[in-house]
């Protein structure tokens, strides 16, 4: 169902049809934002694992920009505003323990989310692991840096070996933190969550959607 958090930020928020939930998940979609996408993955995700979802938008009040607007305009997002609403969403979930995972810039705000604290488990798709510099801006922290402020050792991040915006010695730091990383071979940016694109691996999608659902299932 359709919500919105405090702050005015649309989400969608899907518990599990039968029995009590398992645990809460926030989802924090890719720079394009709430979609249809992430509506339908947020039921797939809590209908197969029993977990309580919640996905929220990344660009409140802006949903019609296009994506190069997006891109654009990524240096104007605040950590604060983001990381406020991935809280509020996981207190909408009524669950505990909640984990989070995110896609592209979500997976960014996904490592960033460690430090809220308010998380158990962390799981980043493709993430970006120190800011753009298009997207540098007064309200954007290094995600790094925000990281290790909470624990490290609750992150997984997936990450495809040929994704430039991830590029290796980026990756070296995040393993240097004690973030787990499982990176795929000949694997792209975007290769696990939306089957449309090119760079979508099936066979490299869905063992990575198998690494992260045993990453939100170990205890804490």
């Amino acid at each position: 169902m359709e919500i919105n958090l405090p702050s005015g930020t649309k989400a969608e928020l899907v518990h599990p049809s039968t029995g009590e939930s398992k645990r809460g998940l926030v989802v924090i979609p890719d720079v394009m934002g709430l979609r249809p996408l992430f509506v339908d993955l947020a039921a797939e995700l809590a209908e197969k694992n029993q977990w309580s979802v919640c996905v929220f938008d990344l660009y409140p009040g802006q949903e019609n920009l296009e994506v190069g607007e997006r891109l654009a305009t990524a240096g104007l997002l605040n950590d604060k505003d983001v990381l406020g609403d991935a809280v509020a969403a996981a207190e909408a979930t009524t669950c505990d323990p909640v984990g989070i995972l995110g896609f592209c810039m979500g997976g960014m705000y996904t490592l960033k989310a460690v430090s809220t604290q308010r998380f158990d488990r962390h799981c980043s798709f493709y993430g970006m692991i120190q800011v753009p510099d298009q997207w540098q801006g007064q309200g954007q922290a290094e995600p790094l840096e925000l990281l290790k402020s909470g624990d490290p050792k609750s992150v997984l991040a997936i990450i495809g070996n040929l994704d430039s915006w991830t590029p290796p010695h980026h990756v070296e730091l995040l393993i240097e933190t004690g973030a787990k990383v499982v990176c795929y071979e000949e694997a792209d940016h975007g290769f696990v969550h939306d089957a449309s694109r090119p760079a979508h691996r099936p066979v490299e999608a869905t063992d990575a959607w198998l690494q992260a659902t045993k990453w939100f299932n170990l205890e804490s």
